[in-house]
């Protein structure tokens, strides 16, 4: 009989639902786990295999645990505001709102049919008032710290969806994440939060937290420090100073000539008049340039001098003053001081240009005449230094650092790379942003009381560069708050990200209205001991999470300092190699497969496909080997009716009393039980499953010759194992064998009997002249003159011998015997 999984599927689910079974209690502690996956975006293409692949192995996970005795709470809802959204009611006429709805019923039914132990009360989904209400409240707070604030920037500007994107969201391309569209560069007044307030803090939290390494570099990398200095240098005949930071004050004597971006303000002020053209033209030339163009190493520099000079602050010498598209307004000063002969790309510049180059390093075993092929940007001697001559280069760093500061030229710092986060978005599916613009007060907050500033239905979508929320004359013209003059409501949303910034804090109690989430719980309950994700996300969602986090903690909201705890990353599900997409024609539907097998087949296959960070290739004919799994346990225990009432099992069992078939089954069930928990503790969800396979296969062979208890307490341990990665088979097949309850109501799990970890038997490598010519089985601790005669008689063995003198016989105990022959 085949396993009816369409009807046992759903039976356990209704059966899981009715009863609540995974209904967390907070009030218990003792060994509490938070268990989270990255909440989905509620697209039209709703539930596909990288969803599957995030949500079904992780929920394996923690049922293991469950089961192991944790109180495990797993969450799960909706990162329901975004672009896409939008996007599509431009196109279909269909209202955001309204499309993700639908297409959130739809995914919460195909998530109830997976059979995840989500606890559907703690459901969230951000674009609820009710939840996005509090992203106001969240603003205003880092408003009141002056860590909200808005200018006028370069920014980001998607052409095509009409909207501001955050440097992470521009590829390494100068592509929009989202659309594939050529980015361009557009000055813009935009709202920041401003996350370089906690660049240090979150370096260091990296240290706290069990991150793969590979996404702890990556933040590293993204936030940037650098230690160097500052370092003034005056504008000729002017008032004006240009401050520039360097980590190699050591070159500072090599200084030729200084780099300022082609947008900081002192260019219009200090441009010689007969090159404003030239400049201007410049400057309008590279608008377009995105800052991964600019500063690309690959891209041949441009620039143009203004006819202004600057002194160098060490030695006095007057120096050309350049504008370059290398140079960023946002990155450090926005200006940079250039040592042709010790920095590459100032040797290219200095070498296109004709710009003088100064050798100010000596490098072991050279001249200083010696004509520069390229820059030298290693450790060597000062040269042409002043009083610092004949000092290593990396000595004067530091001499060099104390002489400027000495001199009131300027003092060391600690610079970062990492960007304030740009959160403005002209886009209506997003939490407004709760300020009022009034011609007499300026920026005015929103009362947190008039909270939340509730996104208005009715507007108009068509892209034109501003926010489709201006469309709304109800919502967007307003009353000041302060005066009562005419006034208007900010018409950018904010962020995304801003919603899954803090979202794991509410799904402890969704509905709580009092403050923006349950300290009595979250107190107890964050951090999240278990988060899983894509590893996409590692200089954005999970580097915003860390900064709000951290922010909250400052206000009092939370104790600890970092939000996830432990961080998997799951791989990718490929087709034919591809990685799937509509366009390709190569996504796999889950549907079409949970339909045919179910949906323990489906998590089974994508779990036993490959390491679970790797992932994978799909293969429909893989997905048969699983199905075939399922059916036989299925077969198994149907052929062992209520045995668990019949012959109830001991615990444990003497080893050395059951008959050779018992010991074989026995001692593969305890070999299970170690090895699955040492794989699936660790996410080794492949090696998990080979292990239950090996185990079915001695079961079937066996188990029907062993006693009825030992056939009882082997299902029951089968059936356990199987409840985390086939949850609806295991509770069906335990309830075929005698359980009158769920496996998850009470759960249990059985600790290997150690002594039957101890194999009887041994293979012991037999070699001739160090050359494997045998392996052969022998009783456990054989001494050697019991194992030579095994040896001795074997026909691979004696072949190797024949003829031939034996020197010496050399013998490890259950591991070799070596024979040296002449």
């Amino acid at each position: 009989m085949r396993y009816p999984f369409s009807e046992i599927e759903s039976k356990w689910q209704k059966l899981w639902e009715d009863n609540k079974i995974y209904k967390t209690d907070f009030s218990k502690l003792d060994k509490k786990l938070y268990c989270l996956v990255m909440f989905i975006y509620p697209s039209g293409a709703k539930l596909h295999c990288g969803h599957w692949y995030n949500y079904g192995p992780t929920d394996t996970w923690a049922r293991y645990k469950k089961l192991k005795g944790f109180n495990a709470f797993e969450p799960m809802g909706y990162d329901a505001f975004g672009l896409p959204a939008e996007n599509y009611a431009i196109k279909t006429g269909i209202h955001p709102y309204d499309s993700t709805m639908t297409n959130i019923s739809d995914i919460r039914q195909q998530l109830k049919r997976m059979g995840c132990m989500y606890d559907w009360d703690a459901e969230l989904m951000t674009c609820n008032p009710e939840y996005y209400k509090w992203n106001q409240w969240l603003f205003l707070q880092l408003y009141k710290k002056g860590l909200a604030y808005r200018k006028n920037a370069p920014v980001n500007w998607c052409p095509k969806d009409q909207t501001v994107l955050a440097n992470e969201q521009v590829q390494a391309d100068g592509t929009c994440e989202r659309c594939g569209t050529l980015v361009i560069q557009k000055n813009l007044t935009q709202w920041f939060f401003k996350i370089t307030d906690y660049a240090e803090e979150l370096l260091k939290g990296l240290e706290e937290i069990n991150w793969p390494e590979k996404t702890k570099l990556m933040q590293r990398n993204w936030i940037g420090k650098s230690i160097g200095t500052e370092v003034r240098f005056k504008v000729e005949n002017r008032d004006e100073v240009i401050t520039v930071f360097t980590t190699r004050p050591d070159t500072l004597f090599g200084v030729t000539y200084v780099v300022i971006a082609p947008e900081h303000p002192l260019v219009k002020k200090i441009t010689k008049p007969e090159l404003k053209k030239g400049v201007d033209d410049y400057i309008d030339s590279i608008k377009s340039l995105t800052e991964i163009d600019r500063t690309s190493t690959i891209k041949e520099k441009t620039g143009v001098p203004i006819g202004a000079n600057a002194i160098n602050s060490v030695n006095g010498e007057i120096i050309p003053i350049w504008i370059a598209d290398y140079a960023l307004l946002t990155y450090g000063t926005g200006c940079v001081m250039a040592v042709p002969a010790h920095d590459e790309r100032d040797f290219e510049f200095a070498t296109k240009f004709s710009l003088p180059i100064r050798k100010v390093i000596l490098a072991p075993g050279t001249k200083p005449e010696d004509e520069m092929k390229t820059a030298y940007t290693e450790v060597g001697v000062l040269i042409n230094s002043g009083s610092f001559n004949g000092l290593n280069s990396d000595v004067a760093i530091d001499k060099i650092s104390e002489f400027v500061e000495i001199n009131n030229l300027g003092k060391r710092k600690v610079n970062y790379r990492l960007r304030d986060w740009l959160i403005s978005r002209q886009r209506y599916w997003g939490t407004p942003i709760p300020i009022i613009h009034c011609p007499k007060c300026g920026e005015v907050p929103v009362e947190e009381k008039d909270l939340p500033v509730e996104l208005p239905y009715d507007v108009e979508f068509k892209p034109g560069g501003e926010s489709p929320l201006t469309t709304n004359k109800s919502f967007y013209d307003v009353k000041c708050p302060k005066c009562g003059t005419d006034s208007h409501r900010d018409p950018d949303t904010m962020d995304t990200f801003v919603d899954s910034s803090w979202y794991y804090f509410r799904y402890l109690n969704p509905k709580f209205e009092a403050k923006i989430f349950d300290t009595a719980l979250t107190n107890n309950w964050v951090p999240v001991d278990m988060y899983v994700g894509g590893a996409e996300h590692a200089t954005m969602h999970l580097l915003y999470a860390r900064f709000i986090h951290k922010f909250l903690r400052d206000l009092g909201l939370t104790k600890s300092g970092e939000p996830f705890l432990n961080l998997i990353h799951q791989g990718t599900i490929t087709n034919q190699g591809a990685k799937m997409s509509k366009s390709k024609g190569n996504v796999v539907n889950p549907d079409e497969f949970t339909s045919k097998f179910g949906s323990d087949v489906f998590r089974l296959y994508l779990m036993f496909m490959g390491p679970y960070e790797m992932g994978g290739d799909w293969s429909d004919k893989g997905i048969a080997g699983t199905d075939r799994f399922v059916q036989r346990s299925y077969e198994l225990f149907s052929r062992f009716i209520d045995c668990l009432t019949k012959s109830p099992a001991k615990n444990i069992y003497d080893i050395d009393i059951l008959n050779d078939d018992e010991k074989t089954v026995y001692r593969k069930v305890n070999q299970t039980i170690k090895k699955y928990d040492e794989e699936i503790n660790n996410f080794r969800f492949n090696t998990t499953i080979a292990s239950l396979m090996e185990l079915l296969n001695e079961l079937t062979k066996s188990l029907e010759k062993c006693s009825g208890e030992i056939q009882a307490y082997s299902l029951e341990r089968f059936g356990i194992l199987l409840a985390p990665v086939a949850p609806h088979l295991a509770e069906e097949c335990m309830q075929i064998i005698g359980r009158r309850e769920s496996i998850f109501k009470n759960p249990v799990w059985f600790e290997p009997d150690l002594k039957a970890l101890i194999e009887d038997n041994v293979m012991i490598a037999v070699q001739v002249n160090g050359k494997l010519r045998a392996t052969i089985e022998m009783p456990m601790n054989s001494d050697q003159s019991f194992a030579k005669q095994i040896v001795f008689s074997d026909d691979k063995v004696a072949k190797h011998l024949d003829g031939k003198s034996i020197l010496k016989e050399i013998f490890v105990k259950n591991k070799i015997y070596n024979i040296v022959v002449k």
